[in-house]
């Protein structure tokens, strides 16, 4: 993938990702959505070591 598709992949994991733990501290997430929370967080590493590797 090019640079500026992981950036904004990045971007888009870190704002749902931060989303989520908002609602997790405010009130508390499903087991569903606390899975779907660690799996965007496993993308967000991933994303992160592709892009410092195309540089």
């Amino acid at each position: 993938m090019s640079q500026a598709v992981l950036e904004r992949r990045s971007e888009m994991l870190k704002k749902h990702i931060q989303r989520l733990l908002i609602k997790d501290n405010q009130h508390g997430i499903s087991r569903q959505q606390s899975m779907f929370l660690q799996q965007m967080i496993k993308e967000l590493h991933q994303t992160s070591h592709e892009m410092n590797s195309n540089k």
